[in-house]
């Protein structure tokens, strides 16, 4: 009888927070005796993290059970997350899936591998989406120099292009003494940065005891973790704008280790059609929390995630948005092309955008997102920052990060990966990265 241990590889796509559950359920395998390998690797188990939010889901979902079949064609395929929640179905129906859970089962996952022969009709273990109404903490430990940290899950807003409630289920709290142990743990394993993911990060507090009100807010939550020592950063990885308090703006302007940069979903800069989104603001609001921000950091950094192409959208709508944005000091986009999703309401509306007009809008919007990127980049040229140096190696270069989100090199060093130290920013190279002048500093000026 064989003593090597059963193997198992992972494949996330989306969001932080799939990356960080990923990380989490790793752990949770690793615990019960599996050993991780790549998943390009022979392995006994796959375990395929899916999201709902990309617009070819069930093709890409396809594509990499092909891809770890070919590594392993006994390997036990097991399909999790978002798109498994919402089409549990459709994914048993693809060649070479074994097993499909749900929003609540995937963090069992351990429960459903006593059996690992490959299955001729996948098993099937997906939940209503009510009863995805508990909380599980999860956190990344995949990269030496960041962790995301899961501190909310699910959500409670309708918005008409959106398939997330359905899939994750309302929203719902980690509590603030589990999560800023949790800070602790991933401190204590000499990880530099931690960025706050969630669904809805801004409605922290509901839920957190099993409840439906708010028990403690963002703003509570963050002075908590403000006080982890071992942490030298905190960033938040996305709010929405009718959340992101002024309270909350202030306190990151004198926080010790909240860092000034922030993205904030805008999704049109049209009123007409946020109210067809059914957003919870109008660019009124937005306007007003951009201008707060620059009033108290001029240097941070902001980035937006907007839609093109929502049903109704007309190019005069498109070009409300693009002055919006045009005339905001904000520092990138992130530009999603609508696409319908079956059983929200936007799929229903009438107006429907031509795929290739969509494809023109989107265009549009990431080229004045390089701008406005190399525009904020500009205005920190000449300035020092603190950067923490990240583990890649190409072409010699290495990359790093300011605190307010710029990206910069310097000519790879093994001895600075995962290191803090100041540096000034001296340069635009021709790949819109900034050059760095390293700026020598004693070991007891360096902040952790």
């Amino acid at each position: 009888m064989s003593t090597n241990p059963k193997t198992v590889a992972f494949y996330t796509l989306g969001c932080k927070l799939n990356f960080a559950e990923t990380s989490t359920i790793a752990r949770n395998l690793t615990g019960n005796g599996y050993k991780r390998v790549e998943f390009d690797q022979p392995s006994d188990v796959y375990v395929i993290n899916t999201c709902s939010v990309t617009a070819n889901a069930d093709k890409e979902c396809k594509a990499i059970v092909k891809n770890a079949l070919r590594a392993n064609p006994d390997g036990f395929v097991v399909v999790i997350g978002c798109y498994a929640q919402l089409k549990p179905h459709e994914i048993a129906e693809m060649e070479g899936v074994d097993l499909v859970l749900g929003a609540t089962e995937k963090f069992n996952i351990i429960d459903y591998l006593d059996d690992l022969n490959k299955q001729d009709d996948a098993i099937v273990h997906s939940c209503e989406i009510d009863d995805a109404n508990f909380y599980v903490g999860s956190y990344s430990l995949g990269d030496r120099t960041r962790a995301f940290m899961k501190v909310q899950d699910g959500c409670d807003y309708k918005c008409t292009y959106c398939t997330i409630p359905q899939a994750r289920g309302i929203s719902r709290s980690d509590t603030v003494e589990n999560i800023v142990k949790n800070a602790y743990e991933i401190g204590d394993k000499g990880i530099r940065e931690i960025v706050l993911t969630g669904v809805n990060v801004g409605d922290y507090g509901k839920g957190e005891f099993g409840n439906k009100k708010h028990d403690h807010t963002f703003l509570e939550l963050i002075n908590e973790l403000d006080k982890v020592e071992n942490i030298e950063r905190f960033r938040i990885s996305s709010i929405e704008p009718n959340l992101l308090k002024n309270e909350v703006i202030e306190f990151v302007a004198h926080s010790n280790r909240f860092v000034p940069h922030f993205h904030i979903p805008l999704q049109s800069g049209s009123d007409e059609v946020l109210k067809m989104m059914k957003r919870r603001y109008l660019s009124g609001l937005y306007h007003d929390r951009v201008e707060k921000i620059k009033e108290l950091m001029p240097d941070c950094c902001i980035g937006v995630d907007v839609i093109v192409g929502f049903p109704g959208e007309t190019d005069e709508h498109f070009l409300e948005t693009y002055d919006f944005l045009n005339k905001l000091p904000i520092s990138y986009l992130h530009v999603f092309t609508y696409s319908e999703r079956p059983g929200t309401e936007a799929a229903e509306f009438e107006g429907v955008v031509p795929k290739e007009v969509r494809k023109k809008r989107n265009k549009m919007l990431r080229i004045l997102s390089e701008k406005k990127r190399m525009a904020f980049y500009r205005t920190q040229l000449g300035k020092t920052h603190r950067v923490i140096w990240e583990s890649d190696n190409k072409n010699g270069k290495m990359h790093g990060f300011t605190e307010n989100y710029v990206k910069v090199e310097t000519d790879f060093d093994e001895s600075l990966i995962n290191q803090s130290e100041l540096v000034e920013l001296t340069g635009l190279n021709n790949a819109g990265v900034v050059e760095v002048k390293r700026i020598e500093v004693p070991e007891y000026l360096v902040k952790i």
